[in-house]
C-alpha cells in the first residue's frame, strides 16, 4: 500500500500536484527546466525540480517523462572535464565558470529515480554522467581533501572552499557510491573521498569560507547526513532562533528581514533525516503564505519588514523543494530514503 503524498493540514496531494506542474510548464523542449520560465538554468536546481517531477510522476505519467527528459539533458550539456556551465540559456552557456556541486548532483538525482521507479536500464543509461560529474568534483580537491567551489572560465580551480557546497558533495558522493554499488560499479574512491569530507565538515569548519550568516551554512551539513546524532542537535539548537521566524520560514541570511520557502523546505529535510517529523511539519506549515492560492505556485520569498514578497519571479526549484519536503515527511516514494539516508535499508 502506498503512501500519500500529503500532509494533513498542510498540503493536500492535489495541491502537491499543482505546485509540480509547474515544473512541467517552465521545461524547454530539450529538456532543461529554468529557475522560472524564459529564465536561466543551473544543474543544481534543474536536478532538484527533476526530483520532484520524479516523485510525483509515480501518478502523473507527463511528469514521470518530464523527469526523464530532464536528466537525459544533461548528457547533451556536460562540459568535456565533466562539469556544467554554471549558467545555461536555452541550451547554451551564458558563463564558462563550472560549480562543483552542480557536477556532483545528478548522482543524487539519479539515485533517486532508481528508487522511485526501479529503472534499472535508465539508471544505466544515465551512469556516465554520474561518473563523470563526480570525476570532475575530484579533481577539485584541496590539500586536505576539501572541494573546491568551481573551475573558473580559465580552466584554474577556486581559491576556496564552502561549507554548504562540500556538504552538497558529500552527499553525491554517497550517493553515487551506492548508485554503483546497485549497477555493479563499484567506487570505493568516492567513499574514501566522502569519509574524509565528513571529517573536515565535523572536525574543520575553519577550512571553510566564513559564510556563517548564509542559513544553509547552518543546515546543510545535517541534511546531507555528514553530521548526525547528538552534534546535529546541538548545532540545530544553536543557531535555530537566528534562522527561523515563527510563522514565517526560515531566513536566507541572518541579518535580513526575508525568509524563503526553498531554505524552509530544506531545513524540513535536515530535521527530517533527524527524525523531528513534528518540527518538520511545523516549518513546512509556516511557508505556506508563500504559496499562491490561484495556481499552487510558490513565490522565493517573502521581505517582512516591507511586506513583500521577493524577488518577484516565482522559481521552479523552490516549488520542488517543497514537494520533496513532503515527500520526506511522509515516506511517501522510495525516493525520500536519499533525505533520510536510508538507501542501504531493505
Amino acid at each position: 500500500m502506498r503512501t500519500e503524498l500529503a500532509l494533513p493540514d498542510v498540503l493536500t496531494a492535489d495541491q502537491v500536484l499543482r505546485s509540480a506542474a509547474y515544473l512541467v510548464r517552465a521545461q524547454e523542449p530539450d529538456g532543461a527546466i529554468p529557475w522560472f520560465p524564459g529564465g536561466h538554468t543551473d544543474v543544481w536546481d534543474h536536478v532538484e525540480c527533476a526530483m520532484a517531477l520524479t516523485v510525483t510522476g509515480r501518478t502523473v505519467p507527463e511528469h514521470a517523462e518530464a523527469a526523464r527528459r530532464a536528466y537525459l539533458w544533461l548528457a547533451k550539456t556536460r562540459h568535456p572535464d565533466g562539469g556544467w556551465p554554471a549558467k545555461l540559456r536555452q541550451g547554451a552557456p551564458a558563463t564558462a565558470l563550472r560549480e562543483a556541486n552542480h557536477a556532483a548532483y545528478p548522482a543524487v538525482g539519479l539515485l533517486h529515480h532508481l528508487l522511485v521507479t526501479g529503472n534499472v536500464a535508465f539508471a544505466e543509461r544515465t551512469w556516465p554522467v554520474v561518473e563523470s560529474g563526480l570525476g570532475f568534483v575530484l579533481d577539485l580537491r584541496g590539500e586536505h581533501g576539501e572541494i573546491m567551489w568551481a573551475r573558473s572560465e580559465d580552466g584554474s580551480p577556486g581559491d576556496h572552499a564552502l561549507l554548504t557546497v562540500c556538504s552538497s558533495v558529500y552527499h553525491a558522493l554517497r550517493c553515487g557510491a551506492a548508485l554503483g554499488a546497485r549497477l555493479g560499479h563499484e567506487r570505493p574512491e568516492w567513499e574514501a573521498a566522502a569519509d574524509r569530507l565528513e571529517t573536515l565538515i565535523n572536525e574543520r569548519e575553519d577550512l571553510f569560507a566564513d559564510r556563517e550568516r548564509f542559513s544553509m551554512d547552518w543546515f546543510y551539513p545535517i541534511l546531507s547526513g555528514a553530521v548526525r546524532g547528538v552534534a546535529a542537535k546541538e548545532r540545530l539548537q544553536e543557531r535555530w532562533d537566528r534562522f527561523v521566524v515563527p510563522g514565517l520560514g526560515v531566513r536566507c541570511v541572518s541579518d535580513q528581514p526575508w525568509v524563503t520557502a526553498a531554505e524552509s523546505s530544506e531545513l524540513v529535510l535536515a530535521l527530517a533525516a533527524m527524525g523531528e517529523r513534528e518540527a518538520g511539519e511545523r516549518v513546512l506549515k509556516d511557508v505556506q503564505h508563500l504559496r499562491d492560492a490561484d495556481d499552487g505556485v510558490y513565490w522565493t520569498g517573502y521581505q517582512f519588514a516591507e511586506d513583500v514578497r521577493w524577488p518577484i519571479e516565482r522559481s521552479t526549484w523552490t516549488s520542488a523543494a517543497v514537494i520533496l519536503a513532503v515527500d520526506a515527511l511522509t515516506g511517501a516514494t522510495g525516493g525520500s530514503r536519499v533525505f533520510l539516508h536510508t538507501w542501504d535499508e531493505a
